[in-house]
């Protein structure tokens, strides 16, 4: 079920990405929510945690699971800015997370829906309902206006 307009969590996901702009980070944010309860929380630490699996998702989910103290997310969304990468792909599956919401789409290391699309993959053992372009604008202005001042 898609989400109702009035039921978004993008706009938590978003301040978060801003957040890890804020600390040099690359801006994406992520939530993990449950029954309309934000329980987990993550934006992209690998460059302040020296982890390059500290990604916004992974962190969201690390969070989730200590709060239900499960390893299993079934009954949770998680929202994130950006196409999450094949790691986070995996991390989301392993966690068997219901529904994926995400904001701008990544053709360059996305891998729901470019790249390898490893929920397609005969291998994936769980595959959430997926929906893209949430807030699709905001998400990739952070992200264009990121890049564009590493460049310059």
């Amino acid at each position: 079920m898609a989400p109702s307009k009035h039921i978004s969590f993008m706009d938590s996901a978003v301040d978060l990405a801003k957040t890890a702009l804020t600390v040099g980070e690359v801006p994406v944010g992520a939530v993990v929510v449950q029954k309309g309860e934000i329980i987990g929380r993550g934006h992209n630490r690998t460059r302040i945690d020296h982890d390059p699996t500290a990604h916004a998702e992974i962190v969201a989910i690390r969070e989730a699971a200590r709060f239900l103290g499960t390893d299993r997310l079934e009954d949770c969304d998680l929202w994130v800015t950006l196409e999450p990468c094949t790691m986070c792909a995996g991390a989301i599956a392993h966690a068997r997370i219901g529904r994926l919401y995400y904001g701008a789409s990544d053709a360059k290391g996305g891998a729901v829906d470019s790249g390898v699309r490893f929920f397609n993959a005969p291998t994936c053992h769980h595959q959430p309902e997926v929906y893209a372009g949430m807030d699709e604008e905001i998400s990739a202005a952070l992200l264009k206006d990121f890049f564009r001042s590493r460049r310059d």
